[in-house]
């Protein structure tokens, strides 16, 4: 007996989970089954997976599980480009308003996607993105003081009010992340830019855990070193933007 997927494909969507991974395969089942658990009849929504250029079997892994799932899709990037180029593919391709970001590693918990979610809707057009902030972090001190020391920097000079950007467990509205300048390391500071655009941010606490198994796929340079010219980019966009003109049609 086949399983008929093509009312999945048609059906409408409210929500759109962006997951980006690269060499992930044996976190792929546990984290959507997770998903799967934390919305399964509570909106329409659909998964995007966006395979970064794994070279393991994470896309033989996606590919058995699409069988079986009709709101699971795949995308594939031919090599690897990057976190935030990631995400920006599956917004792109995203059919729901409302976007919720996590990372593929497992150490995201999905049962916080609903919070994120509620905290959008709430918001009524008001609130850009919500953020999740993490608590009881289960990374290494090294880990966690590279971290503290990136977060305190751009929230001095960037004043985004926002005390953890790199938790991956974000939901933001599609429509303004589209209209926001895009370049390598967004992800990284979405609440700022969010504000620039005028909105609102809300925070949901998240509760930190292990990664499921695997190895780090971003490590101590791409998070601090690159990010410094980023840094310097994102307050020259905030210090240039002006207030967008009213306009009117006459005729």
């Amino acid at each position: 007996m086949s399983l008929d997927l093509s009312s999945f494909e048609t059906a409408p969507v409210d929500v759109s989970i962006v997951v980006p991974v690269r060499n992930e395969q044996d976190n792929v089942a546990p984290l959507i089954a997770e998903i799967t658990a934390a919305l399964d009849g509570r909106w329409p929504y659909e998964i995007i997976y966006v395979n970064d250029g794994s070279t393991d079997a994470t896309p033989a892994r996606l590919a058995d599980l699409m069988r079986m799932r009709g709101n699971l899709r795949r995308i594939d990037h031919a090599k690897s480009s990057g976190q935030s180029a990631a995400v920006r593919s599956g917004v792109r391709a995203a059919r729901g308003a409302i976007v919720v970001t996590l990372d593929g590693d497992g150490q995201n918990n999905p049962a916080f996607l609903p919070d994120l979610i509620a905290v959008i809707e709430a918001g009524q057009g008001r609130v850009g993105l919500a953020a999740g902030q993490r608590v009881g972090r289960k990374d290494t001190g090294f880990k966690k003081m590279q971290s503290k020391i990136a977060n305190g920097v751009r929230n001095t000079i960037l004043k985004d009010g926002t005390r953890d950007t790199g938790c991956g467990l974000k939901a933001f509205r599609r429509d303004v992340f589209l209209s926001m300048p895009y370049f390598d390391g967004l992800h990284r500071f979405l609440p700022a830019l969010v504000r620039r655009e005028g909105f609102e941010i809300g925070y949901v606490d998240v509760i930190d855990r292990p990664r499921h198994s695997g190895v780090s796929n971003y490590g101590f340079f791409d998070r601090l070193w690159i990010g410094i010219m980023d840094l310097a980019g994102v307050w020259w966009l905030i210090r240039r933007k002006r207030p967008t003109p009213v306009a009117t049609e006459f005729k």
